[in-house]
């Protein structure tokens, strides 16, 4: 039986946005619907609003949290990893997802998504850093309008990596 794909969402906790908020509990709604797993920073704002939609989907939720107690995770993280490694746990979230989902976002999602440029991901942005004026290579920063784009284009991403995966090493560093 294959492993379910599982997609990142990446935003800000604290700096997060009203309209950031509702996108992001969608795409964690999107998420579950397709049984998918949400991997996220288990914390407030973004997360807690993916984290929040995918279990009104019925989905799986996976916190990477930034201390070192499960307690810290918001109500809706189904598994709470304790990392006790500060922002450094952004790169267990990058390097986990299939694909990455980036929703408004402050300072820590710009490292997120600068981790998964340097790995070669692909981040779909909804409303977040305007990355495409930076330089980055067209085919790592793809903006989306809608969560459901988002979605969609990021569960094609996860699919071909996971093919890529199967069938050996190179395609993520």
């Amino acid at each position: 039986m294959a492993r379910k794909l599982i997609i990142g969402v990446i935003g800000g906790g604290s700096t997060a946005s009203p309209d950031g908020l509702a996108l992001a509990e969608e795409v964690g709604f999107l998420i579950a619907r397709v049984d998918a797993v949400l991997i996220c920073g288990g914390l407030n704002g973004v997360m807690e609003a993916s984290a929040k939609g995918a279990k009104r989907g019925g989905g799986l939720t996976v916190g990477v949290l930034p201390t070192g107690n499960k307690a810290d995770a918001n109500p809706h993280i189904d598994l709470p990893i304790a990392t006790a490694m500060s922002t450094a746990r952004n790169l267990i979230i990058v390097r986990t997802a299939d694909a990455i989902i980036a929703v408004n976002g402050s300072y820590g999602t710009l490292s997120e998504m600068a981790h998964a440029f340097d790995l070669g991901k692909t981040v779909f942005g909804l409303r977040t850093w305007p990355i495409d004026k930076a330089g980055v290579d067209a085919k790592l920063f793809v903006p989306v309008a809608t969560p459901r784009e988002a979605v969609d284009r990021a569960l094609e991403y996860a699919r071909k990596a996971m093919a890529t995966e199967k069938a050996g090493p190179g395609f993520q560093k």
